[in-house]
């Protein structure tokens, strides 16, 4: 394991809302002393939800930060001490009403670790077929799309879609597909 570089020589940690920040103050390599600030962020799934016809389910959500309408894929925090696998089940069904017989985890990633402890882990559902209205929380305001394998292909291609997890649950989808891998 590698050693860490820099030396921490205080920290404060304040809640803010949903968001644990930590204030670190360090002794870099070079021996300067520099504050360094992250947030602890509970972790993550994302899921690349595909129908029982080959449509993949994207939301259209409203996101305040941006003060805009974003398409995303269903997404969600991780609850205690909630499995990856049993998070992403509870949040394709809540934000999609649907559910999947045919799961596999894709990999996972950090989505910003210069600022972030985040993990965010991706999953490919398939045969999702629809069980429920969707279960949203009063911050939730979302609507359900149905886009085929091109129209999403295109969405990405010109800029439409730009929900990081979402990209990264694409691109490991698209690496695992026979056609682009020889």
């Amino acid at each position: 394991m590698v050693q860490n570089p820099w030396r921490i020589t205080s920290t404060q940690t304040t809640q803010v809302d949903r968001f644990k920040i930590t204030l670190e103050e360090v002794i870099l390599s070079n021996q300067k002393t520099k504050n360094f600030s992250y947030i602890h962020f509970r972790d993550g799934v994302c899921i690349l939800p595909i129908t029982s016809n080959g449509e993949i389910i994207v939301l259209r959500q409203y996101r305040h930060a941006l003060k805009a309408w974003e398409l995303e894929l269903p997404a969600g925090m991780i609850d205690g001490n909630e499995l990856p696998i049993d998070a992403a089940k509870r949040e394709l069904l809540e934000e999609t009403g649907y559910q999947s017989n045919k799961w596999e985890e894709l990999d996972y990633f950090y989505p910003s670790p210069g600022s972030t402890t985040e993990t965010i882990h991706l999953f490919l559902a398939e045969n999702a077929k629809y069980q429920l209205p969707p279960q949203l929380d009063e911050l939730e305001k979302i609507e359900v799309m149905f886009l085929d394998l091109k129209e999403f292909q295109r969405l990405v291609e010109y800029g439409q879609f730009r929900h990081g997890a979402g990209l990264a649950c694409w691109a490991k989808y698209l690496n695992k597909q026979p056609d682009i891998n020889n």
